[in-house]
Parts: C-alpha cells; structure tokens; sequence
C-alpha cells in the first residue's frame, strides 16, 4: 500500500513540475525541493527523465523550457501530463457542442481525446478519427459510429496521416472538426511539429462546416514547425480561463468565438 502511495504521489509531482515549467518557462532544483518536500536529488532525478524525453533542458541549478518557436514532437504519453485538468475541462464543454445526428471529425491530441471521453452516449452521432487510441476510447459507446480514414501511423501520436489519409477524408462532409495544437499564434495561425499532420488537419478544415480549436492557455502565443491555417479559418476557440485578455480580445475582435471551459 505504502507503495502504491509513493508512485503516485511521484506522478502528481513530475505532473505540478511540467505545468510550473510549461508557466513561468523556467524551474529551480531548490524551489521545487522546497515546494514538494524531497531532496535536491530526487528533483534532479525528475529533471533527468525530463531532459531524456525531450521536454526540457536542464541548466545550472534547474531547468528550461526548450524552445518553443519549434515545438518538439512529444509522445502522447508525455504531453497528457502537461495541463491535465485544464485539458478535462476543455473537453467536457466542447462535448457539449455535439449535436445529436451531426457528423464530427477529432483531430489526435490529448486535449481530443478528452472529447471523446465526454460525448454523450445518449447522442447517435458519425465521428471520423485518424487517432487509434480516440478510437478505441469510442468503442464503449453504442451509439457513436467510428469512421478511422487509413493512412501511415505515426507512433508519437497514435495518428495515421499521409496522402492515403488525406484521400480517405476528402470523401466526406462534415458539421464541426475539432482540432487540437500544439501552437497558436492570434496573427499567424495554428501550428503543428509534424508536416503531414499539418497537411491531413488542412484537409479536415476543408471538409467542415465549421472549425473549432480546443487549446489550453499555454499553447498560445506559441509557434511549432509545420503552419496549419491562418486564424480566420477558425470559428470557435474553446479554452481555459488563464487565456490572457490580450488574446481573447484580438480573437473576438476577428470574429472568432471564444468559449471558456
């Protein structure tokens, strides 16, 4: 039982880590030391994994955000840690803009799979996905018809892309695509670190009646490698209440919904 506790209490701590890092773009071994009562070493050991998997850089007495004008292509399995509960929130309210009978699109991403997460089994909707793991998320629910477009599967993501992906979606209309990012910038647009799955979202704006980003705060004011499409192509931005009002106010000034979870 003891430890059980202990790893957990391990994973809520490198998660509070990620977030503080993600926020202020910058940590300190001694201030996280103090902050979650363990010693310097076992911090340094939390930056170690980090700094392996891509997510920072570790520097004199803590530790850096990597660059973000080039995001990096992290596995799904470390960006969840990253704003999860702002992520939860964000997917519940934008499951509730699905209407029963629509047809949707859920891009891959974490916040995404929050979305299908919450979609009501009570609504027989079509949804068409190129995320494996949102996939078999909908194979609990009766109602919902999964449409997964073929393509070459991108591991990181658990995403296929690709000209065959590509194809496969051209064949269908849509009411709503939602769309996750990993950058936005409100003069420049969307952002992706991966080229073909910049394409294939280029693809489902295309094909939808209407577009909808689902972003927490951090992922604004952030550019990554691959351009999506430009803000006016969005109509809806669902995000979390810690936006700054710079941004929400040029989004609603270009006409762009924003809703906060």
């Amino acid at each position: 039982m003891k430890g059980k506790r202990s790893k957990r209490s391990t994973v809520e701590r490198r998660k509070k880590i990620l977030n503080m890092l993600e926020t202020n773009g910058q940590v300190f071994v001694h201030e996280l030391s103090e902050e979650f009562n363990v010693s310097e070493v076992t911090i340094r050991n939390d930056l170690e994994l980090f700094e392996s998997k891509g997510l920072l850089i570790r520097s004199r007495g803590g530790a850096m955000l990597v660059e973000n004008t080039v995001g990096m292509d992290y596995r799904l399995s470390d960006k969840d840690k990253i704003n999860y509960n702002e992520k939860i929130l964000i997917g519940k309210k934008a499951a509730e803009l699905v209407n029963s009978g629509e047809t949707i699109i859920l891009d891959s991403g974490t916040t995404t799979l929050e979305i299908a997460k919450n979609l009501s089994p009570n609504k027989s909707i079509n949804v068409i996905t190129n995320a494996l793991n949102i996939a078999n998320e909908l194979l609990k629910v009766p109602d919902i018809n999964i449409i997964v477009p073929g393509g070459t599967l991108r591991k990181n993501s658990h995403s296929l892309v690709g000209p065959l992906a590509e194809k496969s979606m051209r064949h269908f209309y849509v009411d709503k695509v939602f769309l996750g990012v990993d950058g936005f910038d409100t003069t420049e647009g969307a952002f992706t670190p991966n080229i073909e799955e910049a394409s294939l979202n280029q693809t489902m704006i295309d094909i939808a009646r209407e577009v909808i980003l689902v972003a927490d705060y951090s992922k604004f004011k952030r550019k990554s490698l691959a351009f999506i499409c430009p803000p006016k192509k969005i109509d809806t931005v669902i995000t979390d209440d810690k936006i700054s009002s710079e941004d929400k106010k040029w989004l609603l000034d270009q006409g762009i919904q924003v809703i906060i979870a």
